[in-house]
């Protein structure tokens, strides 16, 4: 015996009968009449093909080209028998790649496209396929790895068709989605689904995560295009699937475009992510917690400890509250806590809502920029410094390398643990803010960067 199951398709196609002949001996509602005639075709019938006519020229195929170091497999011998090896002191292999992806138009006059930042990660050469035939060289702008976005714009383009968004607010699970992409490199390709879920964390796809959880297929290549709504909105970025061997079983992720807002803001000013910290140390909240502070609601972050001379101080915030909300946002988890904040950048202000002592309080804070990097957010200083974590030195000025991953970069070029980065060529670095700023001068064939070790001066050079 067979077992079939309804697509969401056909679950749409039947919801919208029974939507549009309610309406059949009754007057149509203002608002929902551009709706049904946005899902009927020239001869009434029900159809998303009218609402994909506006879409699909706003969704672009990317294909890209690159070189990526290949790294030596014997990174992880012991320092001790290192020297038993002198090829670890050559540079690593350089390979060629290539890749595809799909991308969403956002600003027809700028030419803006949203994609995935592994997408165009190492890419040397960016170009961009419209639904019409038409290609364009692309520059990439900035690029988050964290949150797995990357913002690229269009050279001498013309006559492009923009998405409009639509707030991750008014999402709920249960709505009709339809996700387009170029799937295995076949060109646009259109599938349709629900949202399952939303505010998905804990995942280890990305760092910052607070997903849109969808059925609708998304396979290889798809990521980066556009996940919108039956009005053609865009509510998300594709960006992974949970399945075995990379295929689809119907559990698919999309980043929320009110986090690709905020991001995309960011990379325009900035050509990247200038992360913010509360400075607040938490936890999920239980039912058990929520009961022992009289809090009758289900969603929020805890507050387990506050950091001294943080945003969170600073605004009021104390150990025991409940933060609820941010910038009249509800807040579902302490993970969706982390990705908001993370996203706002330094220098923001934010209004947090609060349940503390049976009442609900709003207070505001002003972000603060991190005083630790680690990992990719090192590397985004420089390439050679990822795997390592940094921190500003408590001491003086500087910045304390407090650890070194022994397969990375930064310890392949000599960065250990405890070394404390104290110039650039000849300019001093003060913090983590320092060194970013000296590291910037991309004239610069090779940089010197003056360490302090125990008692000992050294430099190590790296090539720009």
């Amino acid at each position: 015996m067979k077992y079939f199951k309804r697509s969401a398709a056909a679950l749409a196609i039947a919801t919208l009968t029974i939507f549009s002949s309610s309406f059949a001996t009754n007057a149509v509602a203002a608002d929902a009449q551009p709706l049904i005639n946005a899902m009927q075709n020239a001869q009434g019938e029900p159809s998303l093909a009218p609402m994909l006519k506006n879409v699909i020229p706003a969704v672009v195929n990317i294909s890209v080209k690159g070189t990526k170091e290949v790294s030596s497999p014997m990174f992880n011998v012991p320092e001790e028998f290192r020297f038993m090896f002198p090829q670890l002191n050559q540079p690593n292999r350089q390979r060629e790649f290539r890749a595809l992806g799909s991308g969403v138009i956002i600003d027809a006059k700028a030419g803006y496209v949203v994609t995935n930042h592994h997408v165009v990660e190492d890419a040397s050469e960016i170009r961009i396929a419209l639904s019409d035939g038409r290609e364009y060289e692309a520059k990439k702008i900035g690029s988050d790895p964290h949150t797995d976005l990357a913002l690229l714009q269009l050279k001498d383009f013309e006559n492009l068709t923009a998405l409009p968004y639509q707030s991750s607010e008014s999402m709920e699970v249960g709505d009709f989605v339809v996700a387009i992409g170029n799937p295995f490199g076949l060109g646009q390709t259109v599938t349709s689904g629900i949202i399952s879920a939303l505010g998905r964390t804990g995942l280890n796809i990305e760092n910052i995560e607070n997903f849109i959880q969808t059925d609708a297929a998304i396979n290889s290549g798809n990521s980066g295009g556009a996940l919108v709504n039956l009005r053609g909105e865009l509510v998300g970025i594709n960006t992974a699937i949970l399945g075995p061997n990379g295929g689809n079983i119907g559990i698919g992720f999309a980043i929320p475009v009110d986090m690709v807002k905020t991001v995309v803001a960011q990379l325009k000013e900035f050509g990247e992510v200038r992360r913010g910290t509360l400075g607040v140390v938490g936890t999920e909240l239980t039912p058990d917690l929520a009961d022992n502070f009289g809090y009758k609601g289900k969603a929020g972050a805890f507050v387990n400890e506050v950091v001294d001379n943080s945003a969170a101080q600073k605004a009021g915030i104390k150990p025991g509250d409940i933060i609820t909300s941010i910038n009249g946002k509800k807040i579902s988890s302490f993970a969706e806590l982390r990705a908001v904040i993370a996203t706002l950048g330094s220098g923001a202000e934010a209004q947090i809502g609060i349940f503390r002592d049976g009442k609900n309080i709003t207070v505001k804070a002003k972000l603060q920029e991190p005083d630790t990097m680690a990992g990719s957010d090192a590397g985004i200083l420089s390439e050679f410094f990822s795997g390592a974590m940094l921190a500003n030195n408590d001491t003086g000025p500087g910045v304390v390398v407090t650890s070194v991953d022994k397969r990375s970069r930064a310890y392949s070029i000599g960065l250990r643990e405890g070394d404390v980065i104290t110039y650039v060529n000849r300019d001093q670095v003060k913090d983590l803010s320092s060194l970013k700023d000296k590291l910037k001068d991309g004239k610069r064939k090779s940089t010197a960067i003056r360490i302090e070790r125990g008692d000992s001066t050294l430099y190590l050079t790296i090539r720009n």
